[in-house]
């Protein structure tokens, strides 16, 4: 039987010319920044996000693949994030007090 890698090896650094690696580089971070930019642009990610890590924080469900698919299929889960959207909104608009 071949001996299969854990997938935790070092990087091959051979394996790519230094053209490669420039482009590849360059991939990433134009990736990164686009990822970026579509998630400042989409604030209801983070709110989606956070939410259904805060319920499983809290509620510790056993089968968390269940408890996915029901958190991100409540009927009500648009309309909770619009809400908080709307909260966080207002919230940036009112003037600090000091």
């Amino acid at each position: 039987m071949a001996d299969v890698g854990s997938g935790l090896e070092g990087p091959d650094l051979g394996a790519l010319s230094p053209e490669q690696q420039a482009r590849l580089l360059e991939l990433k971070i134009s990736t990164r920044i686009a990822n970026e930019r579509y998630l400042r642009d989409h604030r209801e990610v983070e709110l989606l996000l956070s939410g259904f890590v805060r319920e499983v924080l809290l509620r510790r469900p056993e089968n968390i693949p269940e408890f996915a698919a029901e958190h991100f299929t409540d009927p009500e889960l648009p309309m909770k994030i619009q809400k908080q959207l709307m909260e966080k909104v207002n919230a940036t608009e009112r003037p600090r007090v000091r």
